[in-house]
Parts: C-alpha cells; structure tokens; sequence
C-alpha cells in the first residue's frame, strides 16, 4: 500500500507508517497526478482539488481529507468510480467555537440580550448556537434543510445584532450558499450587526460586503475564510476588525481530532487495528496567545493572528501551514 498525504496534516507521520508500507508527504498544493498515479490512499486538506483531472489514470481507492468542508472534492466523481471518500465532520467545532466566542469578546459584543443569528447548525454552527445562547445571547438558527427553517433570504434580520456564518459552500441544490450574503442580505440589515465568516470564502459576497461597510450597514466585520485564498482581498483585511488566514478550527485540539478521525478511517478501510493515541505537547507555564493578562483572550486572541495576517498578507500560507500551538479553554 502508498499513501500520499498533504505535509501540513499534524501529528500523523508516526501513526500512518504503522498503518501504510509506503507513505509520502508533500505539500498539498503541489500534489499532482503524476504523484498519485501508483498511489491506494490520497490524505489532503483544502488545497488540494480531488477530482477526475488528479485521479483518472491512479489507482486511488480511498481518498480522506482531514478538515470538515469538502468542497474541495468532485464527491460524484469519486462515488461514479468507486473509491470511497471521508471527512473530519465537527473535529474543530470547539476551536471555531473558541474563536467566535473571543472575538466578540475582543470586540466588546459578547453581550447578554443581544440577537445572534447563526446561519448554518451543523456540526460546528451547532455548537457555536449553544454557546452563544449559553453567555445569555438570544438565538436565531437558520438551517432550511436540517430545521425547516425560513432561508436567509426570508429571515426577518432586522433585529440580528450578529451574524455568523458556518455553513459549507455549495452552488446546487436547493439550497446553494455561494454568496448566501450577498446584496439584498446587506441591504435589510437595520442593526448594523457584527459579520462573522468562519465557514468558506465565497459564503459571503466580498464586493457586497464592502460595500455594505461603506453605506454603514454592518459595524463590525470578522473574516477568516475569503474568496481566492491564498490571493484574498487586501482591501476587505486592511478594513476588517479582525482578519485572519482561515485558521478558526486550527487549535491543536481541533487538529488532533482531525487526524484522529483520519487514521480511524484509513484503518477501517484496510480493516487493520488502531493503537494510537496522539499526545498533545503541553503549553508553558507562561502560555499566551493574546495581550490579555488573564481571561479567555490570553489562552488566545484572534486579534494576535490578525495583526500577523495585516502585516503579512502574502503569508496567508506560510501563516496557516506554521500556525503556533494554540490550546482550546
């Protein structure tokens, strides 16, 4: 058996070698079909398109890509053709959770009474819902095909002090969320809200909310998936309060999941037992990541990575692939 697997992926380089004979790491973009032409298992993450052009002449029966979104991947190509797929459903959930929560702590916004529509309940919209009611926020779910609820188009959100998005990006069905915010979204908002995009560049229109940020509909904005990532939009994270290089779900904790998740399927699939257990390096004793001295924001500080991302915008890569160690609470 060969693995090729994208050389960001944490603690897996140990575990897959008692699994896979051959295994290869390589950076994820740079993964090609030549690479995984006599390759039986393909382990990725989000930059690494999984389709017809990567896999028709390989001999791939198992693709896995480590995150929760998988727009990333042609699902009915591989499905047409046999080889099974996986992802990581709800293995970073309490890291994005983390890191709504503190920067509307950063913010000033996390205030109890305030209206807060999460948009998209998922694996992580879900847990971001019950901990947002939990610091005595009024919540509103927005999920048409799990909770029936109305659509964003039909939500009434003239009263949402907040809204944050998790949902994955889609362009069919009946359903599609590619610029599920888009003009007619901004242009009903009363409240000026707070914008959280926390689930895929592309969810919300750019060139629309730029534009709501100049006719003051929106107060504050925070962005850490962008349309055309890696080349994001130097003008929107210059003007956002807290911009950063798509990393909300990269706690450690939220990683070592993922990879748990990952070495769970490749050995179910080769029907293989898994004695493994990935121990997380312990923080310092003066542990920060934040200028706070005390609180959630010292355990971590979204503002820490925006600063980095402001001052280095073509890093997004090198930031996201080098992120620091980061504990959740």
């Amino acid at each position: 058996m060969k693995a090729i697997i994208d050389d960001k992926i944490p603690y897996i380089r140990g575990p897959i070698s008692a699994l896979i004979e051959e295994v290869v790491f390589m950076p994820g973009s740079e993964i090609t079909a030549d690479d995984v032409r006599d390759a039986d298992i393909l382990i990725v993450r989000t930059r690494t398109r999984v389709d017809e052009h990567l896999l028709r002449n390989s001999r791939v029966r198992l693709v896995v890509t480590a995150t929760i979104g998988y727009d990333h991947i042609d699902i009915p190509y591989l499905e047409s053709h046999g080889i099974k797929w996986s992802n990581c459903p709800g293995c970073n959930a309490t890291s994005v959770v983390q890191y709504v929560h503190n920067s509307l702590l950063a913010l000033g916004r996390l205030e109890q009474g305030m209206t807060v529509g999460v948009v998209g309940v998922g694996h992580v919209g879900s847990r971001v819902a019950d901990d947002l009611q939990r610091a005595g926020m009024n919540v509103v779910r927005c999920d048409p095909p799990k909770l029936g609820t109305p659509s964003l188009a039909e939500m009434d959100v003239s009263e949402m002090d907040i809204v944050t998005f998790h949902t994955p990006l889609t362009r069919k069905g009946d359903h599609p969320t590619f610029h599920l915010a888009d003009e007619h979204f901004f242009s009903r908002l009363t409240k000026r809200p707070v914008i959280i995009n926390a689930a895929r560049g592309g969810v919300v229109d750019e060139a629309a909310l730029l534009h709501a940020m100049d006719s003051r509909r929106v107060s504050h904005v925070v962005i850490d998936t962008w349309e055309g990532e890696p080349d994001i939009n130097r003008l929107l994270l210059q003007r956002a309060d807290i911009a950063t290089p798509h990393i909300a779900g990269y706690s450690a904790d939220g990683k070592a999941n993922a990879t748990m998740m990952t070495l769970r399927t490749v050995a179910d699939f080769l029907g293989k037992p898994l004695n493994v257990e990935i121990c997380l390096p312990e923080p310092p004793a003066d542990y920060s990541y934040g200028t706070e001295k005390a609180g959630p924001l010292r355990l971590y500080d979204p503002r820490t990575d925006s600063m980095r991302l402001k001052s280095n915008p073509e890093m997004f890569e090198a930031l996201r692939g080098n992120y620091p160690l980061r504990r959740e609470w």
